[in-house]
């Protein structure tokens, strides 16, 4: 009777033991899962229907949650942000409207901008792509990262030193008449200098209005097709877009419609985002990237130009003829400049 009572009891410990032994694999399974659920990526759906990898944001894209860029206002923690090279590119030219259409282009959801010019392959370039690419915005998948520096249009080491990053970046160049455009580059020196000389002074030698200088920056800066031949010996032309920046000031949207076009995106950048300023004589944006308000590019543009002489004028004119003809012939576009 004791035998089978003991046998009884041990039968009993051994069921109690396997029972805790099952909960116990139970309970580590349970938070196990859990744990592993936590931090695997998972697919989720964004609002704009498209599949993207969602993982956990690390320490650099903490920022992200504090964007008020309305391209972000529906993105949540899980999206996976990075900083990645730019696939296209604003080169040039300088006082044609680049910042215009940086902040025009701007507007598009698939688009991130570095804010400022970064300089990287004409000053910078000894820093390194991975300086260059911590100076771009974080994007999410399909977006596209561009940036904007004038003067890579004219320097000359700039074109070999994009290719070698990416020979399939995508080249943005703001072109406009180069007297216009001289006259333009000039106001601008006049408003951060004193005691600057006439500008018929600077663009003639000895200020005949005879012989053109072409050594002065602003005249030289308006012989398009001698830096456009650079670009070409290593970017076909299907990879530049020629942007008139009379037509970006006339007709944006229609312009803006090209510049979608050539870099892939949908035309989303229509006449809802624009008025004409009659005091500026220049578009601005009924909303903006970060503002839903209506605002006009800074004060430095639009500028008043100085009054300037009208044979100095025509004499520009006849100078700029021949290599406005040839930059036709080399873009494939006839910009009808006087």
């Amino acid at each position: 009777m004791q035998l089978n009572i003991l046998r009884g009891f041990s039968i009993n410990n051994r069921t109690l033991i396997i029972l805790l032994i099952f909960i116990l694999i139970l309970v580590f399974y349970y938070t196990h899962a859990c744990f592993v659920s936590s931090i695997s990526i998972t697919i989720k759906k964004t609002p704009f229907g498209r599949f993207v990898k969602s993982e956990p944001l690390n320490i650099l894209d903490a920022n992200v949650n504090n964007d008020s860029s309305s391209k972000y206002q529906y993105f949540r923690k899980g999206l996976k942000f990075n900083k990645l090279l730019p696939t296209a590119l604003i080169i040039g030219v300088k006082k044609c409207g680049t910042r215009a259409l940086l902040e025009f282009i701007r507007l598009h959801p698939n688009v991130r901008t570095s804010g400022s010019e970064i300089h990287f392959f004409d000053r910078h370039y000894s820093r390194g792509l991975n300086w260059y690419r911590k100076q771009m915005p974080l994007t999410v998948d399909g977006q596209i990262t561009m940036e904007k520096t004038p003067s890579y249009f004219i320097t000359e080491r700039v074109p070999i030193r994009v290719h070698r990053m990416n020979p399939a970046t995508k080249l943005l160049a703001v072109v406009r008449d180069p007297v216009t455009r001289a006259i333009s580059d000039y106001t601008q020196a006049v408003s951060k200098k004193h005691n600057v000389k006439p500008f018929e002074e600077l663009a003639f030698i000895n200020g005949t209005q005879g012989i053109v200088d072409t050594k002065w920056g602003p005249v030289k800066i308006g012989v398009y097709s001698k830096y456009l031949k650079r670009w070409l010996k290593y970017f076909p032309l299907k990879q530049l877009l020629f942007v008139s920046g009379e037509r970006l000031i006339s007709d944006p949207v229609a312009e803006m419609a090209r510049v979608q076009d050539f870099l892939g995106l949908k035309r989303v950048i229509n006449e809802k985002y624009f008025y004409f300023n009659s005091t500026k004589g220049f578009p601005c944006l009924l909303k903006s990237e970060t503002r839903p308000t209506p605002r006009c590019l800074g004060k430095t543009k639009g500028r008043n130009h100085p009054h300037i002489d009208s044979n100095a004028i025509l004499r520009l004119r006849e100078f700029y003829k021949p290599f406005n003809k040839k930059f036709y012939d080399m873009s494939g576009i006839n910009f009808g400049w006087p």
